[in-house]
This record gives C-alpha cells, structure tokens and sequence, in this order.
C-alpha cells in the first residue's frame, strides 16, 4: 500500500515537472503563429533598417501628414488589412510592421525583439509623417500601448486589449509558477497610466479569448478623460473586424 501510495507520488510529480518544462520550453509557440503575407508585391513592402534581422512592413505611402501604424494579432497576417484601411483611412499613409517570423520578417518573435521593431518602425514614420496613430489589435494592442508610452503618438486605439497576457496565463495554470516562467509577460497595465493621447478602446461583446474582465482592468488604469470605452455587440474575438461599426470607430477616433 505504502509502494502504491510513494508511486503514485512519484509520478504525479513526474508529469507536472514534465508538462511544466514542456510550457516552458514551447511557450512562444503558445504565444506566437507566424502568418505568410498574402496581399501586396515588392512595392507595397518597406524593410526597416534593423541589424540583425529583415523586418517587413505592409504598406500604402502616401504624401500626407497623417500616418497609421498597425500592430495585428498573433496569428494575423497584417497585409490582408490593407485594402480595408486604405479605403477607410483615405488621407492617411499606412504601415502595417510584421513581426519577426511573420510574412517576409525574418528571426523569430520575441515580446522585447517586436518592441524594439515598433520603436524603429515610430522613429521612421514620424520623420515622414507629423501626425503618427497607433492602432493595436488582440496581442498588437500590449505593443501600440507599450510604443504609446515611449513615443508622441497623437491617437492610441487598442482593439481586444489585455491587462496582461502573464495574468490571462496564470488564470489558465494555476498551479505552476508562471511568473517566474513566463519570458513575454505583455504587462499593458504598466503603461496604461502614462499614456498622454486620445485613446479609444474596442471590446468585443462575446470575446472568447481576451476575458472582459481583463480588457476593464487596463481601461481602468488610464488617467481620467483619457480613454473611452466602446462595445461592438454581437461579436467575438477574431470576427470584430468584419463588422462595419469596427472601422467606423477607428476612423472616428483618428
């Protein structure tokens, strides 16, 4: 009895240290699905001059003032947003940045790699461009806010925010120390207070991913008057952007 007792121990420890180094080493893989571009030949394609890796952006040029920058979801191949937000962003030059892995970006994606892309890709179009929107969607929505903090973008709109994918990762294994495991925590809570422009936050109403009550929490942690906050009925995580209300919003906070 006692054999059958210290075994069964044995191998219950056995299969949580098993399956916790299996979450820790294929964590990105959990985060991460790299997409390939669909829409758009050479000349729709700007390659940021980074060091170590080729980082492509999906874009519309144009001679304007104006200019949009938009971070997608993690399995989201950002080009097939073009012809959208062309006709919906008529005066606005368009950059959409996929990361490393994604489309014709070469390395593979890490939270702190996409956000040293984000910063060169900012520092690009602001010497082009004298008004730069953020637009971030689903896991895009931890880099537009987190770039927002660091950088004079004119409007932020976060699209399926998260407070933090580290506290949706603790809710969903609980009995393993994700904190000390996780390497891309995306805590959009930290930069929420110092967030300085109009901010304009979209929820889905039957959101299946992102829990409401994470996406209220981070619109919680905004200073007074900077943030609002709109629902588009009706909808789940991946098909709000097919939703006329979805760009119609966008439009009206930039």
């Amino acid at each position: 009895m006692v054999r059958s007792l210290i075994g069964a121990v044995l191998l219950a420890v056995a299969l949580y240290l098993g399956v916790g180094a299996l979450l820790f080493v294929f964590q990105r893989s959990l985060i991460y699905f790299p997409q390939p571009r669909a829409i758009g030949g050479a000349d729709r394609l700007l390659m940021l001059p980074v060091t170590d890796q080729r980082i492509a952006v999906t874009v519309r040029p144009l001679a304007s003032t104006r200019a949009l920058i938009y971070f997608g979801g993690n399995a989201e191949d950002v080009s097939r947003s073009l012809p959208d937000f062309a006709e919906a962003f008529p005066e606005h030059a368009l950059y959409l940045l996929h990361y490393r892995g994604f489309g014709d970006s070469t390395g593979k994606p890490t939270e702190e790699d996409i956000q040293r892309d984000a910063l060169a890709l900012f520092d690009k179009v602001s010497a082009l461009h004298k008004d730069v929107a953020l637009v971030g969607r689903s896991l895009g929505s931890g880099v537009a806010i987190r770039l927002a903090s660091q950088r004079p973008a004119t409007r932020l709109v976060l699209v399926t925010p998260y407070n933090s994918i580290l506290e949706l990762a603790q809710r969903q294994f609980p009995i393993y120390p994700v904190r000390w495991m996780l390497e891309d925590p995306y805590e959009s809570w930290r930069y929420a207070p110092a967030i300085t422009a109009p901010t304009l936050v979209i929820v889905a109403e039957r959101d299946e991913v992102i829990p409401r009550w994470s996406s209220e929490k981070l619109f919680a942690r905004f200073r007074s008057g900077v943030a609002r906050w709109e629902v588009i009925a009706g909808t789940g995580h991946n098909d709000i952007g097919t939703r006329p209300e979805y760009l119609r919003l966008i439009r009206s906070a930039l």
